[in-house]
């Protein structure tokens, strides 16, 4: 919670003496957390001074400090009757409600002094969902990567995605779209059989759609039925050339079959159309080494070593390239792969030890 200031200075013009004894003695007890005596010391001084606003506001925040956000809520509804502008009141009455679940109650107060976070927080509880969207990504962008707005604005931007999904299949059910977000969610829920069905239909509706002939093919390769991905991945790239995600799963599938030198060749373009994805330069230094080229592999692999380190596809490369050194008899190469290998296997299998 934003921490406010006492405006000791309006104080001075509306409190006796007595008053402002007791507001002084709220605000040190409230610094030294000792919340009851702050509160009794608020109450007290709002007594004595039951026009001052900013009485209520300390009396208000205190509780909150408390975390008790109803009894928040009267004291700070009550400042804003003596002053119905007063910035600091709509900022934690606007919180205590939020916290107590009056989302609805929240929102004019949050809008009155721009608190996007908790705005966007209230409005995913009434169902303004597109609005919570807009200001909980204007929010992330003043705090970038904090954890509480990541989670917010995947919560509402899951739910706007399933708001228009539902009523796609509520307007238009025998739609290839309709047919193609329910194939998505059987895929999701690994159901495959039930996933291929509605991407076929899709398809037959909609035999053009790029895209579909990717999600088909990756509900084949999930079931490792290569042949019939790779015809999948075939017909994506067909229609659309500089698509490097389906130039990727097509030399992945032929991979697969042990179609080496044809897999290399589309994973290349992958790599032209999409430069240094770790995922295609595993692949690429993969089909190299089946192929006999241990020059390309090597080299494929050490890039990707370059982009990534510390992860489970890292310590897969390293380990590639140990038994692509051992093959050429460069024994020591080999060996600090190996090593390099086990250490990455256990950091990234092991949990890591507390203190």
């Amino acid at each position: 919670m934003i921490r406010i200031l006492l405006l000791f200075w309006l104080a001075w013009q509306a409190a006796s003496p007595e008053a402002l004894q007791h507001l002084q003695a709220g605000a040190n007890a409230e610094k030294q957390r000792r919340f009851d005596v702050a509160i009794a010391e608020f109450k007290k001084a709002t007594e004595l001074a039951p026009t001052l606003a900013e009485g209520f506001v300390n009396l208000g925040q205190v509780y909150m400090e408390r975390q008790d956000y109803g009894a928040a809520i009267s004291p700070l509804k009550h400042a804003l009757e003596l002053s119905p502008d007063l910035a600091a009141a709509h900022q934690l009455l606007g919180y205590a409600l939020l916290a107590q679940g009056y989302n609805a109650e929240a929102i004019p107060h949050l809008e009155k002094v721009q608190e996007q976070t908790a705005l966007g927080i209230a409005q995913i509880g009434t169902g303004q969902l597109q609005q919570a969207v807009e200001n909980l990504q204007a929010a992330l962008a003043r705090h970038p990567n904090d954890p509480d707005l990541l989670y917010y604005l995947g919560r509402a931007s899951g739910l706007l995605s399933k708001q228009s999904i539902d009523t796609l299949q509520a307007a238009y059910p025998d739609s290839a779209r309709a047919h193609q977000a329910l194939a998505e969610n059987y895929f999701v829920l690994r159901q495959m059989p039930q996933a291929e069905k509605e991407f076929l239909e899709a398809l037959r509706l909609r035999p053009d759609t790029p895209e579909l002939h990717l999600e088909l093919g990756l509900v084949y390769a999930g079931s490792a039925q290569w042949p019939k991905a790779e015809e999948q991945f075939r017909a994506q790239t067909k229609l659309q050339p500089g698509n490097a995600e389906g130039a990727y799963r097509l030399g992945a599938a032929l991979l697969q079959q042990g179609k080496a030198r044809e897999a290399g060749i589309e994973l290349q373009r992958a790599d032209r159309l999409q430069p240094d994805m770790p995922e295609t330069l595993y692949s690429l230094g993969k089909a190299a080494a089946l192929a006999g080229d241990s020059v390309a592999a090597e080299r494929a692999w050490t890039k990707l070593l370059s982009i990534e380190k510390g992860t489970s596809l890292a310590a897969q490369t390293h380990f590639a390239l140990a038994g692509l050194y051992r093959k050429q008899g460069k024994t020591a190469d080999a060996e600090r792969e190996t090593q390099e290998f086990q250490r990455l296997q256990r950091s990234t299998t092991q949990p890591e030890r507390t203190q």
